[in-house]
């Protein structure tokens, strides 16, 4: 069996990585793009970004957020205004319980943060003004930005793009090679597509496990438009780091394959990135992507199953032999 020193790809190591493997958790990229890394040794406030939080929330998590900080606030002030005395808030009645009290306190709160004020009840002394103003000057300042927070979750230009579950070790020509589906799922139009794929191999050395990263070429590296799906694809020739590697090497070394797309979007007229990454156990040696778009009944559109982007058949593949 020839070993890697046959392959000519170079190991890089600007890959933003170290190459400590006994420090790494069980994987460098999640499936989502993110890194898997928790950051400690500061503060929350100064490690934390809330507005980077914000704008990458789930949709539900962030109108949650939303109604929680709506709600704590008004809370707070009706506390307030239930301290300097309800009284105070002509429009009350008197001959009300303690929890009627609250609750006038409370959407009179709601009332002046949103700065609606049906004038039923309004405020009376110059202690109850200043809290009720300030509590107004606070519902603009707070309104403002949770539109901005909306505003960029909108307008913030994303791939919208779906991957296949699997890495598949496929023939290809006269050998094999490592292919990868991606479509894109929202109507939005991508032009320019790159793709870059990262080859992390965890490998012991001098009886210590490092991970040594490899920028793999691929077949194509960029399309002018992606309208249907991409299958990218990797020629596993001798140059390949995973060249010389049989079936049961594969299935054995911890690996983990990042792939990065990078695009166009002609409706934002922006660059938007998306990447996600497969382990070692989502690489299926001896298969191949089934097509997953096909032409409409009435033949005058074409139609794209997205729910078929994994969808693939176990193929025969011949170990290389090498001497």
């Amino acid at each position: 069996m020839a070993s890697h020193t046959r392959n000519r790809i170079k190991n890089i190591m600007n890959s933003g990585f170290g190459p400590n493997s006994s420090v790494e958790g069980a994987r460098l990229v999640n499936q989502d793009g993110s890194t898997n890394v928790t950051k400690t040794g500061m503060s929350p406030w100064n490690h934390i970004s809330i507005y980077h939080t914000l704008l990458r929330m789930r949709r539900p998590a962030f109108f949650f957020t939303i109604f929680f900080f709506y709600s704590v606030v008004n809370f707070a002030f009706a506390i307030l205004y239930m301290i300097i005395g309800v009284e105070n808030l002509v429009g009350v009645e008197k001959q009300l319980t303690f929890f009627e009290r609250f609750m006038e306190a409370f959407f009179f709160s709601s009332q002046t943060l949103t700065t609606v004020g049906y004038g039923r009840v309004s405020p009376f002394g110059f202690l109850t003004n200043t809290i009720a103003s300030l509590e107004s000057l606070l519902g603009i300042l707070s309104f403002a930005l949770v539109t901005g927070l909306i505003y960029g979750r909108f307008s913030r230009p994303r791939a919208y793009l779906t991957f296949s579950e699997n890495v598949l070790i496929s023939p290809y020509k006269d050998g094999k090679a490592l292919m990868i589906r991606v479509a894109s799922y929202k109507n939005n139009h991508l032009t320019d597509v790159e793709a870059m794929i990262t080859l992390a191999m965890h490998v012991e050395e001098h009886k210590k496990m490092v991970t040594k990263f490899y920028a793999l070429p691929l077949e194509l590296a960029k399309i002018n438009s992606l309208a249907l799906s991409w299958t990218i694809v990797h020629p596993i020739n001798e140059e390949s780091p995973l060249y010389s590697m049989t079936r049961e090497q594969i299935q054995n070394t911890r690996m983990e394959v990042v792939l990065n797309i990078k695009a166009f979007d002609d409706h934002f007229s922006n660059i938007c990135q998306q990447r996600t990454s497969f382990l070692t156990d989502q690489i299926i040696y001896g298969a191949r992507f089934l097509p997953m778009f096909e032409r409409a009944a009435s033949g005058k559109n074409t139609i794209l199953e997205l729910d078929k982007i994994n969808r693939h058949e176990l193929v025969e593949l011949h170990e290389l032999e090498l001497v």
